[in-house]
């Protein structure tokens, strides 16, 4: 068996494409090679694979309320205050379509919670708290999984 060692690998016009770093690669972008947008990658028991691109969390926010303030967040633009407990996440790139999964986590005990149907360009999200008179905002986490447009 031969072997090449090699620190880089240069694209045609002599950057630096693909570096070698103790044992693993280095680069800043993948492409798919028989199509661009489709990387398989094999999984953990070495006998089936998924496409990288469909494993990706497409959109994720930490939300504080009720100031609608983004602590954290990947892929969201803003957020919209639309009364007790009630916040629409608009997302900086779209989705593909409307059929995606929200997930939705709290910080407190909250008795009433839930993502509406979304669509390509926000979610919506509902959690509040009954606190016997009226309905406090409540502290949540959204991630988003589904097909970029």
């Amino acid at each position: 068996m031969s072997t090449i060692e090699v620190t880089n690998i240069n694209d045609v016009s002599g950057n630096a494409s693909l570096v070698t770093d103790n044992g693993g690669l280095k680069t800043d972008k993948l492409t798919g090679k028989t199509t661009a947008g489709s990387i398989s990658v094999v999984g953990e028991g070495n006998s089936t694979t998924t496409n990288l691109q469909q494993g990706l969390c497409k959109c994720w926010n930490f939300a504080t309320q009720p100031s609608a303030t983004i602590q954290d967040s990947f892929n969201v633009a803003s957020m919209i205050d639309d009364g007790t407990g009630l916040m629409t996440h608009n997302y900086t790139n779209n989705m593909g379509n409307g059929e995606y999964s929200a997930q939705l986590s709290l910080t407190n005990n909250v008795n009433q919670w839930w993502c509406p149907d979304g669509n390509t360009t926000t979610t919506k999200v509902q959690s509040r708290t009954y606190t016997g008179s009226s309905y406090t905002d409540q502290d949540h986490m959204i991630a988003i999984m589904g097909d970029l447009a």
